[in-house]
């Protein structure tokens, strides 16, 4: 069957399969207009919140304590990095391809997967943060836990973000049910960053420094590692709180079978149409820009504040004012997004770049706290908006080629691999460049060409990438919003 290039069908050409007279609402959503209640919006924000308070803390101290606590040389450290990024990004297309192939089961086809990954997520989640008796194998250690910690939360995350697709034939609500979901998950990250933080800050003391007589390394504390030990059972509890509240306050809708000749897409056949669908192809490149510059300030912002300025003291409140102003102006860029359209939302990412040109050239307490607090307006806009660019994606994908159910799992898990791909080569290459310049490993001062390093990498490498980003989304033009019966349509179809 044919369909009208790049835009909607035609009913009178393109006759859709027969519907049932009446879609058997699910509990939490009204039949009449699609729409999500407000406890389900809530209870389905609340099930990434664990992921993002895990990785909240990884971003902004996983670096730091494996350089200071750890005292793994930061060529490893650059190794631990790359090899976890690199393993969460191989993961996406595999995750997909066995999600995409799973039968419904009584609690849907992708409820499954996050409910059986998250124990093991906790584990490894755990075991990340512990120090091994031994010192020679160290960086192994790391490298293994941090690989399956990636990997376990991307058959996490695939499912639990396509599940968007599946509350609601709605556009609107989609969009609403994403803003839900990133504001609780921006919660996430504030607990994950805020409770870690608060609880390891003495590990990191400045007494740590001027309590020895020694220049350069410093031993550690055993206090430091129960701190640690403790910040990472604290967020590990987060997990099984937050997944009974996804279990019971979500229903997966089922998936009305279509005709035969409506079957899903294989993997790989789906995979390679996605990557060829232009939409879809600008919207991962620009945001591999991104988000990839977004990944590198949150990680040497700690190291830079501990070892390039005189910010030791402001750590904890510069963290909990990125996170806090963040979550707080989420829904502001919702509405944005809805009164001025997305395209036109994607500038205030770049409010980002003066500010962190600001914060390397005059690195004083007052500009740090203005540019946090910018920061984390436009790291809220910059994480919004790809998710909710990518249903109406998905649907334009979906109108063009007509496929059925599956299609969704391949562009999640395709894009949270270019994604993670994109963070790993950064990540890698930037610490990487901090032992070229030489960073000593619990060294209470380091040297002149390290500061400069961190003032580079907190500067001058996000705004060029962002710069670039940002150019490449706004060549071309915009997947158009569906209609709403155009939705109801695609929905009965999946």
């Amino acid at each position: 069957m044919a369909a009208s290039p790049g835009g909607i069908p035609d009913p009178a050409i393109e006759p859709l399969p027969p519907q049932p007279a009446a879609h058997t609402p699910e509990p939490g959503s009204d039949s009449r207009a699609g729409r999500l209640s407000f406890c389900t919006k809530v209870c389905y924000g609340i099930g990434g919140v664990p992921n993002q308070a895990a990785s909240s803390a990884i971003a902004f101290y996983l670096q730091l304590f494996l350089l200071d606590v750890a005292q793994i040389p930061a060529a490893q450290v650059s190794l631990v990095l790359f090899v976890g990024k690199v393993s969460a990004a191989a993961t996406d297309p595999v995750a997909g391809f066995f999600i995409n192939r799973s039968r419904r089961t009584g609690s849907g086809r992708l409820m499954p997967w996050v409910l059986g990954c998250t124990p093991f997520i906790a584990l490894a989640y755990f075991f990340l943060w512990f120090l091994p008796p031994f010192t020679s194998l160290r960086g192994l250690w790391y490298i293994t836990f941090y690989c399956l910690f990636q990997a376990l939360a991307t058959f996490f995350q695939v499912p639990y973000t396509a599940l968007t697709m599946l509350l609601t034939p709605s556009p609107r609500e989609r969009d609403s049910a994403t803003a839900y979901r990133l504001t609780m998950e921006m919660a996430g990250t504030l607990l994950g960053a805020a409770v870690h933080g608060l609880i390891v800050s003495g590990a990191h003391a400045p007494h740590r420094c001027e309590d020895t007589e020694l220049p350069g390394w410093v031993p550690v504390s055993p206090d430091a590692t129960h701190l640690y030990y403790i910040a990472a059972t604290v967020v590990t509890a987060t997990y099984p709180v937050c997944i009974i509240l996804l279990l019971l306050g979500v229903k997966e809708q089922p998936e009305p079978s279509g005709p035969a000749s409506n079957k899903g897409l294989s993997f790989l056949a789906g995979l390679g149409l996605t990557i060829r669908h232009p939409p879809y192809l600008k919207l991962v490149i620009s945001f591999l820009f991104i988000l990839a510059a977004i990944q590198v300030e949150q990680s040497y912002l700690v190291l830079f504040c501990t070892h390039a300025s005189q910010l030791h003291d402001h750590v904890q409140s510069l963290v909990l004012t990125i996170l806090v102003s963040a979550v707080l102006s989420t829904p502001l860029w919702e509405w944005v997004l809805q009164r001025f359209g997305k395209r036109m939302s994607a500038f205030g990412i770049c409010a980002m770049v003066p500010f962190a040109i600001l914060l390397a050239a005059v690195p004083t307490a007052p500009v740090a706290y203005v540019v946090s607090f910018v920061y984390g307006v436009s790291t809220a806009v910059s994480l919004l908006l790809p998710w909710s660019m990518l249903p109406d994606v998905v649907d334009d994908f979906q109108i063009q080629h007509q496929h059925g159910p599956g299609v969704e799992t391949i562009f999640y898990s395709s894009y949270v691999f270019f994604t993670k791909l994109s963070g790993a080569v950064a990540l890698g290459i930037s610490t990487l460049s901090l032992e070229f310049a030489g960073y000593e490993a619990g060294a209470c001062k380091q040297a002149e060409q390290v500061v400069v390093t961190l003032k580079v990498l907190i500067g001058a490498v996000p705004t060029c990438m962002i710069l670039i980003g940002l150019c490449i989304l706004m060549v071309g033009s915009a997947p158009k919003v569906p209609s709403q019966d155009t939705s109801r349509q695609l929905s009965l179809r999946r």
